[in-house]
């Protein structure tokens, strides 16, 4: 009897599926973009047959350069970094916002991903008004320019990451294994002579976001996080039930003196899976290496 063979594509299909199910903070900031970009080309078709030529709807929440706009539409700062222009700036967005997020997330917690993606959006949008309002070549059309994409939020996570484990390799096609590091200068550097090029509002977002993913990764190498208190207001990104459990302990209890031994025998093997990665990228671990690491990070939530 012919059996037909299951397609490659298929175990694929089913790794986007759990992503998307899995309910993360990467899976909604990725499914957030995706639902903004659908929604609005469906009103644009909408309106299209209506014969309504006039309404804009991604201009209406992309972020003005023009102060006066800009008081006028507050919201935009937010909206701008989930709107795209089309398919393509959309899918290379994601894209970057998903590889990045996940390397993020090998080393910082969910709470610290979205943060920065705001914050680093938010410091892209202002480097995009000041940069407008200040240098006199953008004087003849600060009044028209409009900033959209999340482009400034994605760096913002990319240095970020970059700057907290800068030893970390990774793979990139045609160009081998390099260090995030000088994947993160690369970057820095290629958006800063861009600005003299096409789309020189979208470089400047680019530095504000890059500025503000090094600041916070910084600050939290030092062991301070600028955003500890800040997770009330980004919490409207979280839909998960807050559920508290209590559990009864059966185990029997340890001395003080035990504890403290526990305590740091535990952190001098996170030390030397840290160092192990310093010296051979996070590819040189071992299972139960990156297990270790996990947990450490889950419990310094």
């Amino acid at each position: 009897m012919y059996q037909q063979k299951n397609s490659n594509f298929s175990p694929f299909l089913k790794d986007i599926q759990h992503f998307f199910m899995s309910r993360s903070v990467l899976a909604r900031l990725i499914l957030i973009n995706i639902i903004v970009w659908l929604a609005i080309k469906f009103l644009e078709v909408f309106f299209y047959l209506l014969m309504i030529h006039n309404a804009d709807i991604a201009i209406f929440f992309s972020l003005p350069a023009n102060i006066h706009s800009l008081l006028l539409k507050p919201w935009t700062l937010l909206t701008y970094m989930f709107l795209h222009e089309d398919f393509f700036h959309l899918f290379f967005n994601m894209i970057s916002l998903y590889f990045g997020g996940r390397i993020f997330l090998e080393f910082l917690d969910e709470k610290k991903l979205r943060s920065t993606y705001i914050a680093g959006g938010l410091a892209g949008g202002l480097f995009f008004i000041l940069s407008y309002n200040f240098f006199p070549v953008f004087g003849s059309v600060v009044s028209q320019a409009v900033l959209l994409g999340a482009s400034a939020s994605i760096v913002a996570v990319l240095v970020a990451v970059a700057v907290y484990v800068p030893e970390y390799k990774v793979n990139l096609f045609l160009l081998g294994i390099i260090k995030l590091k000088y994947i993160a200068i690369s970057l820095v550097v290629l958006f800063t002579l861009s600005i003299t090029k096409d789309n020189p509002g979208g470089h400047l977002a680019h530095l504000g976001g890059a500025f503000w993913g090094f600041i916070y990764a910084m600050r939290l190498k030092k062991g301070k996080d600028i955003f500890k208190n800040f997770n009330t207001f980004i919490n409207l990104f979280s839909f998960k039930p807050r559920l508290k459990v209590n559990y009864k302990a059966n185990k029997r209890p340890v001395s003080d003196e035990e504890y403290n031994r526990q305590k740091v025998e535990k952190q001098e093997k996170i030390d030397a899976v840290l160092d192990k990665i310093s010296r051979s990228g996070y590819s040189s671990l071992t299972k139960e290496e990156k297990e270790l690491l996990f947990d450490s990070s889950n419990k310094n939530k």
